[in-house]
């Protein structure tokens, strides 16, 4: 049980400022409306995005990353268990990159129309690079004093004694 007590607290742990709550409330609300839509959508944006993609399973992988898609912007929006929550989106935002924006990037894209290069990889890849530093950022500081992550870190301080500092 220490073991576990000991990951919890370095999942936790943040001694970032409070306005890091602007860059979770960007990341999780574009993660959860990105799974919301793969349902919502599918043929646009789940399964036939992830068939058009060539990705194997479509209709499963499609479901499955809006799953996590919804599951992990929901941690990020409230800031609990945030570094865990970063760390499939990170692998998630660099299979997108990788699958639908390199191709754009090489001129083989199966989805561009039109002439692909690199201005046209920019232009198409900005939200993907937007939210990988996102959750790079939240990965590398945590969540943040108004989280529920510096919550239980605070109250389980409480709890063995220890005298906890507030943050701003």
């Amino acid at each position: 049980m220490p073991e576990f007590q000991n990951l919890l607290t370095r999942l936790t742990a943040t001694d970032a400022p409070a306005s890091v709550v602007l860059i979770r409330f960007y990341v999780g609300a574009v993660f959860l409306s990105e799974g919301i839509q793969k349902f919502v959508y599918p043929e646009r944006l789940g399964t036939g995005r992830f068939t058009t993609a060539e990705i194997p399973a479509p209709a499963f992988f499609a479901y499955f990353d809006g799953v996590f898609e919804i599951l992990c912007g929901c941690l990020i929006l409230a800031g609990l268990l945030t570094r865990l929550a970063a760390l499939p989106m990170i692998v998630n935002m660099m299979g997108a990159l990788l699958i639908t924006k390199m191709p754009i990037l090489w001129g083989n894209s199966p989805t561009f129309a039109g002439e692909s290069g690199f201005w046209d990889f920019a232009h198409e890849a900005r939200v993907d690079v937007a939210q990988l530093c996102g959750t790079l950022f939240l990965l590398i500081v945590g969540a943040g004093a108004w989280s529920l992550d510096a919550r239980l870190r605070s109250s389980r301080a409480e709890v063995s004694g220890r005298k906890v500092q507030s943050e701003p």
